[in-house]
């Protein structure tokens, strides 16, 4: 039969896509009433695209602030140093990988791979001799029970091992990119975030499918040009609230095809059949290719016919993102190298570039008192046990300092987070913020958790460093309250 001729449509598949869509309210609606789901709504996934790598992910904070990645959907890394002794610690969804920031050789790229932002959770080991109390926090308010001793040196944990660590991070964290879609890590988000859109909806019988295999997408299907149909494409939902790309120059694709040109479309309103920005680019069969979009270069169209009216893209509201095989280019003209049958465009990725950086890259938890020891103002008896101590523990309040000091030479965007003593405790209590190095007191493992997801998305937090402690009093507001003047010095 000639591709020319009729062929039966099917109205089955075009209902389905209708409803994948939420195009047709009454099914969309009832099913959202009574369909349980554990759906997640499109601004919390705007905030699952990147990949968060934690140090010491096995500490006290560490394991904390895993646990709070998870819960706001991010993709999260652990660098621990027994893999199979961590999987204990963290359910499936974590990333491990092996190795120590002491050894530099086991800081290998893939550690850094799509890592957005990194969390440091690193800290020289210290363990107690005969005579400990339960209790740990007891003698970091004073009471003498036991008398603490080092397990690593210091000196490599805190100093040489940050050295290694933003060594690498500053070869493999990109300031200038956003990463927008990770299908090496196929979540059931993006799952649900893409779906097939095919001739079907104006006749044709054209069908295509995005399906997430191990490290990628894969775009796939079968073209027709019966019925007067000729493209298969895979679209997002609408994205609410849109991305705001502003900051960035275009879109960056990571793909692998088989010869054939493809469109990528991307929408600035929210409506199904409105305007789209296209632009063509072709594939190298078998071949990896990274293609990038200038948003200067995407042409206006409405069902494949220029709109120049429109005028140019507007990155600021980011609704939709779709990819196209088809026989027709724009204005009637077809694609030079279209083929009627099967075709197979393989995603990696799909990203922003052309940014700047401007949240932390690297956020370091490292100690109060650091710059306490040797100053001759303190009495040093009326310090914290660890500042009294600092030479009996192999230096290890100068030695962060140092570690410190080589995260900011580094040129990443970074915060540096100095926890008073840290506890146990619910982390409820209102947050004391200061500079200065000269807060006393103590403060909850939990509070420092929550504080690192807070940072993670502050613009104001890059390049400072401050101290924290819990006040007496409940939260009730105060911490934002105090953050926010923080922020403004």
């Amino acid at each position: 039969m000639s591709e020319k001729e009729r062929k039966p449509w099917d109205l089955k598949r075009f209902l389905t896509t209708l409803n994948d869509f939420e195009l047709i309210p009454l099914i969309s609606d009832l099913q959202k009433r009574f369909k349980k789901s554990n759906h997640i709504s499109p601004k919390q996934k705007n905030s699952t695209m990147g990949m968060i790598l934690v140090t010491g992910a096995t500490g006290g904070v560490g394991k904390r602030v895993v646990a709070r990645l998870l819960s706001q959907n991010y993709h999260v890394r652990a660098l621990v140093r027994d893999k199979e002794a961590a999987k204990s610690l963290f359910d499936e969804r974590v990333e491990l990988v092996q190795g120590d920031v002491t050894r530099p050789e086991t800081l290998t790229p893939r550690l850094l791979e799509n890592v957005s932002a990194v969390i440091s959770c690193v800290g020289t080991r210290v363990q107690p001799v005969e005579g400990d109390t339960p209790n740990r926090d007891k003698y970091y308010q004073g009471t003498k029970f036991y008398m603490p001793q080092v397990v690593d040196s210091p000196q490599e944990v805190e100093y040489l091992g940050m050295k290694n660590l933003t060594e690498k991070v500053k070869k493999y964290i990109r300031s200038d990119t956003k990463l927008l879609f990770d299908f090496t890590h196929p979540t059931q988000e993006i799952k649900d975030t893409w779906g097939a859109v095919d001739d079907v909806v104006m006749g044709g019988v054209s069908e295509s499918s995005i399906r997430l295999e191990p490290n990628k997408a894969v775009f796939s299907g079968n073209v027709s040009t019966a019925n007067n149909g000729g493209f298969a494409s895979v679209r997002t939902k609408n994205i609410n609230p849109p991305l705001d790309l502003s900051d960035y120059e275009g879109i960056e694709l990571r793909v692998q095809g088989d010869g054939k040109r493809y469109k990528f479309i991307i929408r600035c309103e929210g409506k199904w059949d409105g305007v789209g920005y296209s632009y063509s680019f072709d594939t190298f069969n078998n071949t990896p290719t990274t293609v990038r979009i200038p948003f200067s270069e995407l042409i206006p169209v409405f069902r494949a016919k220029t709109v120049p009216e429109m005028g140019n893209f507007d990155p600021s509201c980011v609704y939709s993102m779709q990819l196209m095989q088809t026989k027709f280019e724009y204005d009637g003209d077809l694609n030079p190298k279209f083929s009627p049958g099967l075709f197979r465009l393989e995603v990696t990725s799909i990203k922003a570039y052309g940014g700047s950086a401007n949240t932390p890259q690297f956020i370091l938890i490292s100690s109060a008192g650091v710059t306490r020891p040797g100053r001759s103002d303190l009495n040093l008896e009326e310090q914290p046990p660890a500042v009294k101590m600092n030479d009996k523990l192999g230096g290890i309040l100068t030695w962060k300092l140092k570690g410190e000091d080589v995260l900011r030479e580094s040129g990443l965007n970074y915060t540096i987070i100095r926890p008073c003593a840290l506890t146990e405790n619910p982390g409820n209590k209102a947050l004391i913020f200061d500079k200065g190095d000269n807060l006393k007191g103590q403060v909850s493992r939990e509070a420092i958790a929550d504080l690192c997801l807070q940072v993670l998305r502050w613009p104001e937090a890059c390049q400072k460093t401050f101290e924290v402690c819990e006040d007496e009093k409940p939260d009730q507001g105060q911490t934002k309250q105090a953050i926010a003047a923080l922020n403004k010095d």
